[in-house]
């Protein structure tokens, strides 16, 4: 594999004039640095990103940590933040925690160790402390770690009360929320909260199931809503916290006959791109992911930067009825 020191003996130059080419330092003429990046991809020379970044107070690399990269949600979230990040001249270090602290604290230790000029988090299962001990521009995703930290969310409050509306208007009488277990402390519980104020606003019976404290386990989802027509057959109305949650909705509607909508009507939340795929398409509570991921590169930026950036971002939703409702 060529080095450096071979770039600079074939170019006819130093060693420092190739990295001062390579970091764009110092004057250099258009025909020397032609020079130099000639002779580089003659001998297919690649630098090592991590060795620049050691020399100079930036790396243009973005950290990001996530709970499941193959949740549609979090791989549509870490598509556009690769894109937005790279638009503006970074490359993204994904990392995927699946909410084990162990991994989460290696991940945090690994960005650090790299010099990665900011962390976006959309996992947190560590102490409060150990995200402050970071000491790197960082924003969450629909997680408040601490008034200090900067985070970004859709408007989960009105996006319950929508959906929760919605069922009530369309003549539902006996509501069932489904979503994760409330212990892990996100932003989304505002979902529940919401389902629970217009469910009691309107007089109407409502009750709750949520998965455990690992909110994303597909395979319990099934159990859940089996549980769910098992202690309540009559309900008639379903507001599932993720599009994936009322996919399985969907699913247990049918293999247990239960008409949709006629018998049994459902609404999601997130709008990713796979509910298209769902016959009927299920009506949901349609998240900003772009704009989202947009403001979590922005705000990165903004720290590094060195301006004063607002710790509370939160964007907002959209109803997009389906066929379920």
């Amino acid at each position: 594999m060529p080095t450096i020191k071979d770039v600079a003996l074939k170019a006819g130059v130093s060693v420092t004039t190739v990295s001062r080419v390579l970091n764009n330092r110092g004057y250099l003429s258009e025909e020397l640095k032609k020079k130099v990046y000639d002779t580089m991809e003659e001998l297919n020379y690649r630098p090592n990103e991590l060795a620049r970044s050691l020399s100079r107070s930036k790396s243009n690399i973005i950290g990001l940590i996530i709970p499941f990269v193959s949740h549609p949600f979090f791989g549509e979230l870490t598509s556009h933040i690769e894109g937005h990040a790279y638009r503006n001249g970074y490359k993204l270090l994904l990392c995927n925690s699946q909410l084990d602290k162990l991994k989460e604290f290696e991940y945090i230790d690994m960005l650090r160790s790299s010099r990665v000029d900011g962390i976006i988090m959309g996992s947190h299962t560590l102490e409060v402390e150990a995200y402050r001990q970071i000491h790197l521009p960082l924003v969450t995703f629909d997680r408040q770690i601490s008034p200090e930290i900067p985070y970004v969310c859709s408007d989960n409050y009105r996006g319950g009360a929508l959906a929760t509306g919605l069922l009530a208007d369309k003549g539902c009488r006996k509501l069932a929320h489904i979503g994760v277990h409330p212990h892990l402390n996100l932003l989304s519980h505002q979902r529940y909260v919401a389902f629970r104020d217009v469910a009691e606003q309107r007089g109407i019976w409502h009750t709750s199931l949520h998965t455990d404290v690992n909110g994303f386990k597909l395979e319990e989802y099934e159990a859940l809503l089996e549980q769910l027509f098992l202690e309540h057959p009559d309900i008639d109305g379903i507001f599932a916290s993720s599009d994936i949650l009322a996919a399985y909705a969907l699913k247990a509607c049918q293999d247990s006959g239960r008409r949709v909508p006629e018998d049994v009507r459902i609404i999601g939340y997130d709008g990713i791109a796979q509910r298209k795929l769902q016959n009927p398409l299920i009506s949901t509570i349609r998240q900003p992911i772009e704009e989202i991921s947009k403001r979590a590169v922005e705000l990165i930026i903004e720290q590094m930067q060195g301006k004063a950036v607002a710790s509370e971002h939160i964007l907002p939703v959209e109803l997009e009825e389906g066929a379920t409702t």
